[in-house]
């Protein structure tokens, strides 16, 4: 299908796993904000100031989790070390050439470390919205199973469609 004959509707439902194995039960994923690391250039023959953005380093990454209630999954997430979680997603979009409703897998899978829980609230006949922050030092997404995004600042890797920016870096420095 072209993307000129598809209209990308809305989230059908997801899941979030640790491990590839156990399921929490969410109520919302506030995903993180990606967002380059800059630098103010100024000097002989600039006239002013400009900000240059810097080649695959990223400001750091903040992954929110929101719980119906508070729950052991979501203490055990406040363990003091790396956590894998793998987001899973179904997307529906719409053919409208060939007038059929499609669905589209979209799988996120990061690295995170406990930043803070929040335990909600405590009513009657009413949700908790406990809620954690996490730090992300890991994120790959893969749509339909093809990857199309991966940001590892610790293996200095940053891939987009099909290319790795920071390969030429990594050769640069000797790490090819």
């Amino acid at each position: 299908m072209s993307r000129a004959g598809r209209i990308d509707e809305t989230i059908i439902n997801f899941q979030v796993y640790e491990d590839d194995i156990e399921y929490y039960g969410m109520a919302e994923v506030t995903m993180p904000e990606i967002s380059y690391i800059t630098q103010e250039i100024s000097g002989a023959g600039i006239a002013g100031n400009i900000e240059s953005v810097v080649l695959g380093h990223f400001e750091s990454m903040t992954l929110g989790l929101s719980f119906r209630t508070l729950t052991k999954d979501a203490i055990s997430l406040l363990e003091p070390r790396e956590h894998q979680l793998e987001l899973r997603v179904a997307q529906q979009n719409r053919d409208t050439v060939g007038a059929t409703t499609n669905v589209v897998a979209l799988k996120h899978v990061f690295v995170v470390k406990p930043k803070q829980l929040s335990p909600g609230n405590v009513a009657p006949a009413s949700p908790a919205d406990a809620s954690g922050e996490y730090a992300v030092s890991y994120w790959k997404t893969l749509i339909d199973g093809e990857k199309v995004l991966e940001i590892d600042p610790l293996n200095m890797i940053y891939f987009v469609n099909g290319r790795d920016y920071l390969e030429p870096v990594r050769a640069a420095l000797g790490k090819s």
